[in-house]
């Protein structure tokens, strides 16, 4: 049953026929939904948290811009198909490691906080992707801490 669930949440992905999309294409696309899910967690998704995630998109995949506004688009339709963050989870499991885990964690924080506001439903969310991600609890702080030293706040 577990089994058949799970083809169902991943098959998602193999659902939009105007393309065949690749693992890398896969793996940029949940990634990238994290992103967009973290942002609009607060009901406000806002030009300065779109910035930032096109940066750290261009910067985590080296893409171009061009190419990440189309993956945006992509990851908008996989969200809209999706039933949890449990699809885009389980890809950046089954493709990173620990270390690769941590960057997108900081990476949510940073989207998170580019406004300087830090929302109960934003922190909420990243506590389910940080556990769905099978990163500890510490993680999520010692992230939390680091993207705040950077940014200054």
């Amino acid at each position: 049953m577990i089994k058949y669930l799970k083809n169902i949440l991943m098959s998602n992905f193999d659902k939009d026929d105007s393309i065949k999309i690749t693992l890398e294409k896969k793996i940029q696309i949940a990634t990238c939904s994290l992103f967009i899910e973290i942002a609009n967690a607060d009901d406000e998704f806002s030009g300065i948290e779109l910035r930032t995630i096109i940066d750290l998109m261009i910067k985590t995949f080296s893409l171009e811009e061009n190419e990440v506004k189309e993956l945006i688009e992509l990851s908008q339709k996989q969200i809209n198909k999706s039933v949890s963050f449990y699809e885009f989870t389980e890809i950046i499991n089954k493709n990173f490691n620990n270390d690769e885990k941590f960057e997108i964690i900081k990476n949510l924080w940073r989207v998170i906080l580019i406004d300087e506001i830090l929302d109960a439903h934003e922190e909420y969310f990243l506590r389910i992707i940080t556990k769905n991600l099978n990163m500890d609890h510490k993680d999520l702080i010692t992230a939390k801490i680091m993207v705040k030293e950077e940014m200054g706040l």
